[in-house]
């Protein structure tokens, strides 16, 4: 996906902040508290001395407008793979396999008509979806899942309850789409209304 500028500034505009907040160097931020290394299809092992994360930092020192350096930087890496080894998939949902153990559950927007995939008529055909996605898998497996998702009613509804009912929150993960991911919609554009309210906390700091 080819994400707006606004998705990249967003996430620079937080790196600045946590850098002013806790006095560590900008870089260390962008690597710690950003969705930028996985997004340039590097991995998960964040490595500050990857060459193209050093490329990027060093293009990003020079750069007059940061966002869209950064904008640029990733439509460079385009073919690189960023999101989840997804072994499965029926309709909207799908999983990754994690361990011996455990899958995890993944939701993306598979509708091809302009509806949305979490509108109230569409709730059946996502439950059968599911359904038919967990019923090829060794029941021994757990499911868990990781998204901002989790907090919207609409979601939640379409999920067996059971599980819904073992929900926790999760702190940190500033590295990874499941915390980003509620700023974008399914044409990779920000949506207004989250990313303004984010951008007032924001603001809310004494950062330049």
């Amino acid at each position: 996906m080819a994400y707006a500028r606004a998705f990249f500034d967003l996430q620079l505009r937080f790196a600045r902040t946590v850098s002013a907040l806790s006095g560590q160097p900008v870089a260390d931020a962008l690597l710690a508290y950003t969705n930028l290394y996985i997004r340039f299809g590097l991995g998960r092992h964040f490595d500050a001395a990857h060459p193209t994360w050093r490329a990027y930092l060093a293009g990003l020192a020079g750069a007059p407008d940061a966002a869209e350096w950064t904008r640029e930087f990733h439509a460079r890496c385009a073919g690189a793979a960023a999101g989840p080894d997804v072994v499965a998939t029926s309709g909207c949902f799908g999983y990754a396999r994690l361990d011996d153990e455990r899958i995890r559950l993944h939701f993306q927007d598979a509708e091809t008509h302009g509806h949305g995939p979490l509108y109230a008529d569409r709730a059946d055909r996502r439950r059968a979806e599911l359904a038919t996605l967990l019923a090829g898998v060794d029941p021994r497996l757990r499911v868990i899942g990781v998204s901002w998702l989790y907090n919207l009613e609409a979601y939640r509804r379409i999920l067996p309850p059971a599980y819904v009912a073992t929900a926790q929150v999760v702190r940190g993960r500033f590295q990874h789409m499941p915390r980003w991911g509620q700023f974008l919609d399914r044409r990779g554009e920000v949506r207004e209304a989250p990313a303004r309210e984010f951008l007032r906390w924001r603001t809310a700091f004494p950062c330049r």
